[in-house]
């Protein structure tokens, strides 16, 4: 068994791959080494079989996320890394992240710079969500959305049935270690810029931004988030009580379904900690 699998996801990533691939050969040649093609229509699958790596054949794309899931369960290694094929992962940054893994942490995650950002807007968004993450579990989360690296193959494994198939997987699993109390760590990586097109479209990444700060709150504690909106609601229904009170002398329907909103979402908020320890009992049992 090799001590690390490094698992790249592709789509239509050819012109990187051709320059990515020979480096870890070179460099890496004792770990195990799996590029998950997934749907490329270019020439990535004639590229791999030239290369006689292993590979695992998408027929379309099931996006980034299932391309993970995919690699994660067909490798044979003790710890997985995880790497873009679009060219910004360094091969150079590999050895620190993984000797920086073998202190003892049970993921290792490679934390970008102001400059290793795409553009202003994934910053902005980047940065905010590493200030939400952070607030929510307690510890300072450097670099939440990062994809590259490297995590404990069987503690990973046993939250893939919560990653999605999309692009927010990093999201997912560094919240899902948080929560079972599995140890994080940062370590400084080098990014550069893409080589090709990007896959990611603003439109849905601004969608994806608002799903991504409601995943955060409801993985790792539903409380966190229901609880203040439970109060909101209960404050604006007081208010509003008081007001027509005084204006008008009555008790207002506006008043009766901001204060009964209140109370429904602090149960559902309290019913989803609920099933959250549980479905996480479930995970440590197995």
């Amino acid at each position: 068994m090799s001590s690390v699998a490094i698992i790249i996801p592709a789509k239509n990533e050819f012109d990187s791959l051709k320059k990515l691939i020979p480096k870890l050969i070179s460099s890496f040649n004792e770990y195990e080494i799996i590029v998950v093609n997934d749907g490329s229509t270019d020439k990535t699958s004639e590229l791999l079989r030239e290369l006689d790596i292993k590979s695992i054949e998408h027929k379309y794309s099931k996006g980034n996320g299932a391309a993970i899931k995919a690699g994660a369960r067909a490798a044979n290694a003790e710890a997985l890394l995880f790497m873009d094929a679009d060219g910004q992962h360094q091969v150079n940054d590999i050895k620190g992240l993984v000797e920086e893994f073998k202190q003892g942490y049970d993921m290792v995650v490679g934390q970008r710079n102001r400059t290793g950002q795409a553009s202003f807007f994934r910053y902005f968004a980047n940065s905010f969500y590493n200030w939400l993450s952070s607030k929510v579990v307690g510890h300072d989360v450097k670099d939440l959305t990062s994809g590259f690296r490297v995590v404990d193959a069987k503690k990973f494994k046993r939250f893939l049935y919560l990653l999605p198939n999309g692009f927010s997987y990093p999201t997912t699993i560094t919240m899902a270690f948080f929560r079972s109390g599995y140890s994080v760590n940062y370590y400084p990586i080098t990014v550069k810029d893409r080589i090709g097109k990007s896959h990611i479209n603003l439109i849905k990444d601004g969608f994806r931004f608002i799903i991504i700060i409601f995943k955060i709150g409801t993985l790792y504690s539903p409380l966190k988030l229901f609880t203040p909106i439970s109060v909101t609601l209960f404050l604006l229904g007081i208010v509003n009580y008081i007001y027509t009170l005084l204006d008008s002398g009555r008790f207002t329907n506006m008043s009766a379904t901001l204060l009964v909103s209140s109370i429904i979402v602090f149960l559902i908020g309290l019913v989803s900690e609920q099933i959250n320890s549980i479905q996480f009992e479930n995970k440590e049992e197995d």
